[in-house]
């Protein structure tokens, strides 16, 4: 039989992939550990790792158990959680997931309000892509994630926070040159530059330019939105931008914002969860909590922005 301190032995290893690095990690020696995993492979008739003098690495069977391992373990942290929620909502500690670019323009406004409202909260945050978030989600690594749907994934439920519209970003010099507001059409004579493979922004920007029926990219991309804008305030190409993320990033001038004709094109962002989870009331607080300091958010970078600015944003 296998038992869930065994389960969680061979989860360890198969993160580290070192059998030193994973004991000490379970606080116990490796004698212990090496004896446990020696159980699970008589176990399951057949040796689920591989030692050699380079290292430590999973067999295919191995690989096999890691994954259900993985669910099996989040299944129990779930479990162990209803013994420690208690009436108080997001009272302990909460692993929160979200991708990139979202994480600069909303992190500030969210966490100011969680240590508000909830202030024996310890919030741990993972920035990172949707796929790598997802499957941190999935392992029990993560508590929940703030992501941009779609998520195909049947094993996770989430709720949708808010609707993020995107603009066309392109170099000042060459605002006039487009109708205000642009019609999505317009896209198939501008030179985009994306984020590279993995983020969802970008395959979010490739299905609105599939929509437009838009054709070749810039050949350019980037890490970072903040990278990608100033390849366009320095005229290589234009971008599409959120508008959570305009006056974060075009600060510096140089950039012109020009809005889509409607219907506007937008992502929407949701929080994600493992639907098994016993902390649902946490999340629904937490979804809450995110959409009212997103909007007051907005309402702020609209007021500290000044004025409604020009369709161009000219550098001083």
């Amino acid at each position: 039989m296998i038992t869930i301190r065994q389960l969680r032995y061979f989860h360890a290893l198969s993160e580290t992939l070192h059998f030193g690095r994973a004991a000490k990690q379970l606080n116990i020696s490796q004698p212990a550990l090496s004896a446990q995993i020696a159980q699970m492979e008589v176990f399951f008739g057949g040796a689920l790792f591989n030692r050699a003098a380079s290292g430590v690495s999973l067999t295919s069977d191995g690989a096999l158990v890691r994954e259900r391992a993985a669910r099996i373990l989040a299944e129990v942290g779930e479990l162990e959680s209803l013994a420690t929620l208690g009436d108080r909502l997001l009272s302990r500690r909460l692993r929160l997931g979200i991708i990139a670019s979202v994480a600069p323009y909303l992190l500030p406004a969210l966490l100011r309000e969680l240590g508000c409202r909830y202030p024996t909260l310890e919030c741990e945050i993972r920035e990172s892509v949707t796929d790598r978030l997802l499957a941190d989600l999935t392992a029990g690594r993560i508590d929940c994630a703030i992501v941009a749907l779609p998520v195909e994934d049947p094993s996770i439920e989430t709720i949708a926070l808010f609707d993020d519209p995107f603009h066309l970003a392109l170099p000042a010099a060459e605002a006039d040159r487009l109708p205000v507001p642009v019609p999505l059409n317009s896209l198939k004579q501008e030179r985009l530059i994306l984020l590279e493979e993995g983020h969802c922004l970008r395959a979010q920007a490739l299905e609105i330019c599939r929509i437009a029926d838009a054709g070749e990219m810039a050949g350019l991309a980037a890490t970072s939105l903040t990278t990608i804008l100033r390849m366009v305030s320095g005229g290589l190409g234009s971008t599409l931008i959120p508008q959570m993320a305009i006056v974060d990033e075009t600060s510096g001038g140089g950039i012109a914002i020009l809005p889509f004709q409607a219907p506007t094109p937008f992502r929407t962002i949701a929080l994600a969860f493992r639907p098994s989870t016993a902390r649902r009331r946490d999340f629904d607080a937490l979804a809450a909590l995110i959409r009212s300091s997103s909007e007051n958010e907005a309402v702020r970078r609209r007021r500290t922005s000044g004025p409604p600015r020009p369709k161009t944003i000219r550098r001083g």
